[in-house]
């Protein structure tokens, strides 16, 4: 039998709690999760706006994942 890693087992567990959270509606799960996407990016936005240079020594906001 096969271990699986931490990681893999927090985002398994991640998924059951947002499909539990939505009485296994699915649609529901992923119009939840792209609401909070939007609203993060706006935060991100916001902060970026008022983000000195000098504090992050140069570093800006990606908005795409690495």
């Amino acid at each position: 039998m096969r271990e699986q890693p931490i990681s893999e087992a927090v985002e398994d567990n991640e998924r059951a709690e947002v499909i539990a959270y939505h009485k296994g509606d699915m649609h529901a799960a992923i119009e939840t999760l792209l609401a909070d996407i939007r609203h993060l990016r706006r935060q991100l936005a916001l902060t970026e706006g008022v983000m000195d240079r000098g504090i992050t020594r140069g570093w800006r906001p990606s908005y795409a994942r690495d």
